[in-house]
């Protein structure tokens, strides 16, 4: 902390010249001379105190001290008050050493008549009146040990680390933390470079590959060299291997093994157009076949080009020999030419129908479908006109597992940054933890009242909001791991099922719920009779409540809330079913309908605002037109297990049933495809304009109990999705996105 007071002092001194402020300048560099904090450096005030005792100053030794009570120590907490103390006791006693060693029995003394009446009372202090009185202290057993320097040693160590820790864990002001976001900038961006270095290395081989690839195609493999000398049953051997091998390796462009290829030789598969037979993989073997049928003389041939190949090479190292030389040049024309027939024959042979192939319709042909990148089956995976199938959206790069929780998960939120999650149980045991570059815990939050909601602050991100089910609502920082502050919010609505921060940092938004019978148990459902509710904004820098919202037609539980992209729109889903949406510039309600037939579990605005998506306690995913009150652009009914109430079965009969308190879907960066939950992992649809509303397009799969909650953070192509299931595990699924 030191060194950054000193750059920051340097920086603000800089800031004074360059504008001028010559007087403060100068009252600054007084102030800074006069600082008995010295800039908290550990080292300065040991110093200052050792020259004080040294030079018997007992009133500026006091004076000192009880500066720093007065600056520093009253600022702890009351279980580091038996340490302070200990501390002034030692360094009295190191400066009544001093007096004794140095023969100063006047200040020995003095020291005792100014401080009787503040010391004699104290138990630690009552066979010390003595010591001046006795002739030699430093032989005498109960005073000996303090004459020594390991005892001197020992105390200023234990001072200097007391000091060291506490100047770390003081709160400190924004400017003095300028340091150390120069030094995260600093790291961030060689992170980057070094991930910009990797993705550009990725990129080289990716191209390099494809390049070897097209090189590899124009140059003839063994196995066609040698195809003449195949008899069928051999060629259909070969061919069957290479069609599994294409199909076994993971590619994104899996379905270009069966585009054309370029030039290549006689023996090429036949390229595919739109709208062909599926059985041209065995039109491409009787190719082969029938070339052989029809040119008995081409195997001889090809020996001969052989032949003469290795001749060639074998020439190139004794070029002096012209006669080699001729023979290569009669070769290649020679096997030019053999090429140009194949290639004509080849044409004439597929210019024909396939209709006209009879050999075609008796070959034996695998017709069934390859399974697709992601593990789908082929059933799920959207085709084109032709037959041909859709790219997926998306690979699923890896999967990983945290598992530091040991009950049923509640809610798991990503940062605005997209650094660190949250998540939460059903024991009321918040976890805080990153997962880039490697998966760590940064905190654990332990509560002894119930936790039943929680949101990040936008600004600054380190913030967490958490709400309880005592009326109360916790301003957390996950960086200094401690309590900012503690909001009550209301005694008679004490259950806090929802909060929302402003995209602006300054206000959130409160949703605070009575006592239902189940006394605000998540693990049982609620009252079919919505209960009562209040929606409440708080000041996040006055921490102090802004309004209280009008719900309409009757006050009710609201169960989940969202703001747009810039906070001037709130929506709301509340118990009785009706979405309500809020202007937050004039704090009145805009427009609400009922959405869903029971409560509404989930609310999110789309990728462009102009809509609002819900899923309820009736199954339905639905998107509403916010531009007309109520009116349905798209209806989807969910399962089960994807809007809850989620069930856990186990052995001897136990049964655990939780609602929804967490995200049930999230979308990604574009807004065209949604997250949603299922009884064995995350399910991904794209958003369609037809019906139905949504197509399935990839599983994440993992998960041995239900899923209860998702959320979906995306960064540039690669975005992580997470799952949180009813058994305490979270899996992290990196997805890659692919480009149309």
């Amino acid at each position: 902390m030191g060194s950054a007071v000193e750059r920051t002092d340097k920086h603000v001194r800089e800031y004074l010249i360059y504008r001028g402020f010559t007087g403060t300048l100068k009252q600054l560099d007084s102030d800074i001379k006069a600082d008995k904090e010295k800039g908290f450096r550990v080292d300065k005030i040991i110093d200052q105190l050792q020259q004080l005792v040294q030079s018997f100053d007992l009133f500026g030794l006091k004076e000192y001290w009880f500066h720093l009570d007065r600056r520093l120590f009253c600022r702890l907490e009351d279980v580091y008050r038996s340490t302070v103390n200990k501390l002034r006791t030692s360094i009295y006693r190191y400066y009544i050493i001093n007096t004794i060693q140095k023969g100063n029995l006047e200040k020995t003394q003095e020291f005792f008549q100014k401080q009787a009446l503040e010391l004699q009372g104290q138990a630690e202090w009552r066979d010390w009146f003595i010591l001046p009185f006795i002739p030699a202290p430093e032989q005498n057993p109960a005073f000996s040990p303090y004459f020594s320097r390991q005892w001197a040693d020992t105390f200023l160590v234990s001072l200097h680390n007391f000091l060291s820790v506490l100047f770390q864990c003081m709160p400190q002001p924004v400017l003095l933390s300028f340091d150390a976001e120069v030094q995260k900038m600093t790291s961030l961006t060689e992170e980057n470079e070094q991930l910009r270095q990797k993705l550009f290395a990725l990129h080289t081989e990716s191209r390099d590959q494809k390049e070897g690839d097209e090189m590899v195609q124009h140059k003839l493999p063994l196995y066609v060299q040698n195809m003449d000398r195949l008899g069928d049953t051999e060629l259909d051997l070969v061919s069957s291997q290479r069609a599994i091998s294409a199909t076994v390796i993971p590619s994104r462009n899996f379905f270009s093994t069966f585009l054309p290829q370029g030039k290549r030789t006689p023996v090429k598969a036949p390229p595919i157009t739109v709208g062909s037979s599926p059985s041209q993989a065995a039109v491409g073997r009787k190719e082969s076949s029938v070339n052989q049928m029809a040119k008995p003389k081409e195997a001889s041939q090809s020996k001969e080009v052989k032949a003469a190949s290795n001749q060639s090479s074998s020439g190139e190292s004794a070029s002096s020999q012209s006669q080699q030389t001729a023979n290569q040049t009669i070769n290649q024309h020679s096997r030019h030419k053999r090429i140009q027939e194949h290639e004509k024959e080849r044409k004439e042979l597929f210019s024909r129908p396939s209709s006209q192939t009879p050999e075609s319709k008796g070959e034996d042909v695998d017709l069934t479908p390859a399974m697709n990148i992601s593990g789908e089956p082929p059933e799920s995976s959207s085709r084109e006109e032709g037959g041909l199938p859709v790219e997926q959206p998306f690979i699923k790069l890896s999967q990983e597992e945290y598992g530091e929780h040991h009950s049923s998960i509640m809610h798991c939120r990503v940062d605005s940054s997209g650094r660190r999650v949250a998540s939460l149980d059903v024991d009321g045991v918040i976890k805080v933890w990153s997962f880039n570059p490697i998966m760590q815990t940064k905190a654990t939050i332990m509560s002894k009242s119930p936790l039943l909601s929680l949101e990040w602050a936008t600004k600054p991100d380190r913030l967490l909001l958490l709400g309880s089910g005592v009326g109360t609502v916790r301003l957390y920082d996950t960086d200094a791991k401690k309590n900012l502050y503690e909001m009550n919010i209301d005694e008679t609505h004490p259950r806090i099922l929802s909060l929302a921060c402003s995209p602006s940092g300054s206000s959130f938004v409160c949703s605070a719920a009575a006592l239902s019978w189940s006394g605000g148990d998540a693990s049982v459902p609620r009252l079919p009779i919505p209960v009562s509710g209040q929606l409440l904004l708080w000041d996040t820098k006055t921490v102090k409540q802004q309004l209280q919202f009008s719900l309409e037609p009757e006050p009710v539980a609201i169960n989940c809330t969202a703001f747009n992209h810039n906070g001037n729109l709130l929506v709301t889903g509340a118990a009785d079913g009706v979405i309500r949406l809020f202007d937050m510039q004039r704090y009145e309600s805009a427009m609400s309908w009922r959405a869903h037939d029971g409560e509404v579990y989930s609310v999110e605005f789309s990728y462009d605002e102009n809509t609002v998506f819900s899923v309820g306690e009736d199954g339905k995913f639905i998107q509403w037109n916010i531009h007309r009150c109520g009116v349905k652009q798209s209806e989807q009914v969910l399962p089960q297990d994807a809007t809850g109430p989620f069930v856990l079965s186990g052995y001897s009969g136990y049964k655990q049933v939780q609602v929804p308190r967490g995200r049930l879907f999230a979308f990604d960066s574009e807004g065209q495809h949604v997250l949603t939950c299922s009884s064995g992992g995350g399910l991904i649809y794209r958003l369609t304009n037809d019906e139905p509303a949504l197509e399935r397009v990839l599983s994440l799969g993992g998960h041995k109990a239900p899923v209860v909650t998702v959320d979906w953070c995306s960064a540039v192509d690669c975005g992580t999705c997470l799952t949180a299931s009813m058994d305490g595990k979270i899996k992290l699924s990196t997805l890659l996105a692919q480009k149309s």
